[in-house]
């Protein structure tokens, strides 16, 4: 399906690139991604399956990712509340007064953020593959890259498989665009995890999207540190969250495995946790895209 618009909109000095799809009338669901990845990284079957199902949809690029503005994050660092800012300068440019926030991974934090601190612009939330907004992932991943057993009161840190392509992935090269859609395409592959079939030509097909809209494809990485600045308003109680929530997880989620959906999910009064056997940390398996528009689709329009 087409976009009906396709646009830039202003975020402070940014230009943020977005596209939305479906009747103007329909209630909206914004799509908000993860950490370092475009909006295309909502794949197409999961958009026409929610316009099918008679909602109006955005998705759109973070700063520092896609065709939207790169930011120099030595000078100019940002955080979790100013990708919340993003998300909702991308509802002003539609002129969207509340949306349906589904994000996934990073993007889950961004909505709870937004549900969090500006509730009147969230009618509900989904929250996929993420984990609490206020847990701290840096001490966990140190223990784990050093081989120290986990603090009792942690989440599980990724599981040792992704770690090791972590360290793989950091040793090989990645100057040419063909090393830096080969190292993409084997991260998603690891994502996926060994259960659900991973869909090589359209991860192939995405891999290669993403690198060639991106301005600067190294800035993407700004993401990781702005995801790990622990911030004060990261640490405000989910359970103020009153948008009827719905958390959605993989059984096989290899960088956030299980219990952060769990945890998510019983922060959140009213919270309902539905988990996909099989699902890793990507939409990249046969069918898959469409089974998570469905969950989507449960939640109040």
């Amino acid at each position: 399906m087409a976009a009906i618009e396709e646009k830039f909109v202003p975020s402070g000095e940014l230009q943020l690139w977005t596209e939305r799809f479906g009747d103007p009338a329909d209630p909206v669901v914004l799509l908000v991604m993860g950490t370092s990845t475009a909006g295309i990284g909502w794949p197409d079957e999961l958009v026409d399956r929610l316009v099918a199902g008679g909602r109006q949809v955005i998705r759109y690029d973070h700063r520092d990712t896609g065709r939207s503005t790169c930011v120099d994050f030595a000078k100019h660092p940002y955080t979790l509340a100013d990708l919340a800012a993003d998300a909702i300068a991308v509802l002003d440019g539609h002129g969207v007064a509340a949306a349906h926030v589904a994000g996934a991974s990073l993007g889950g934090a961004i909505g709870q953020w937004l549900a969090a601190h500006r509730p009147e612009r969230v009618t509900a939330l989904t929250a996929i593959m993420t984990s609490p907004m206020g847990a701290a992932a840096g001490p966990v991943w140190a223990r784990a890259l050093a081989g120290q057993a986990p603090d009792p009161g942690d989440l599980p840190p990724p599981a040792p498989r992704f770690l090791e392509h972590l360290a793989r992935s950091a040793a090989g090269p990645r100057t040419t665009r063909e090393e830096h859609i080969a190292a993409n395409l084997e991260t998603w592959r690891v994502l996926n995890g060994d259960v659900l079939p991973f869909d090589e030509d359209a991860a192939q097909r995405f891999v290669e999207a993403s690198y060639d809209r991106s301005g600067d494809p190294a800035a993407a990485l700004n993401h990781d540190a702005a995801g790990r600045l622990m911030t004060e308003d990261r640490r405000v109680p989910l359970s103020s969250i009153k948008a009827p929530t719905l958390v959605v997880h993989g059984t096989e989620d290899p960088l956030l495995p299980l219990p952060h959906g769990e945890a998510l999910a019983a922060e959140i009064p009213h919270a309902r946790l539905r988990t996909i056997p099989g699902m890793g940390h990507t939409f990249l398996s046969p069918g898959l895209p469409r089974r998570v528009a469905d969950l989507i689709l449960t939640q109040p329009a």
